[in-house]
């Protein structure tokens, strides 16, 4: 991961967020915390806009926009609030590292399926536990007679 202000922040290999697509901005903590988060603007909101996005092809955009659906605003900007450290510096590392995470994640294609039939062996113990089972709950009935 390359990230600094100045910066591309690469993703994966062939995927670089160009420093100019990213909107961070520094905003003061809320909560308890006395003087120090009430005066400094330590938290970071980092914003970078998936669907106007020069770093992603077609194919890409499609997957980071279906699998990060809930976390996009209606413009399609994912937004990544980092405050856990009391500098501006670690927090805007943190920010990058979480977005970094989130699309590399986003960007791995899953591999599709191979449908498969259970073993013969699988299917007979299965069958066998269902007997047993079903003979279990028969004894424990109460006799009509």
């Amino acid at each position: 991961m390359t990230a600094s202000s100045q910066d591309d922040v690469e993703v994966v290999p062939g995927v670089r967020i160009p420093a100019n697509e990213l909107d961070v901005t520094a905003i003061s903590g809320s909560g308890p915390g006395g003087q120090h988060v009430n005066r400094s603007a330590t938290r970071i909101a980092l914003q970078w806009n998936v669907r106007y996005s020069r770093a992603l092809r077609d194919e890409q955009r499609a997957l980071v926009l279906a699998r990060l659906a809930s976390r996009l605003d209606s413009d399609g900007a994912l937004r990544i609030v980092a405050g856990e450290f009391r500098s501006q510096q670690q927090n805007r590392r943190a920010a990058i590292e979480r977005l970094v995470q989130l699309v590399s994640r986003a960007l791995v294609v899953q591999k599709p399926r191979q449908a498969t039939r259970p073993t013969r062996g699988s299917v007979e113990r299965r069958l066998t536990e269902k007997r047993q089972r079903g003979e279990t709950k028969r004894r424990r009935r109460p006799d009509d007679e």
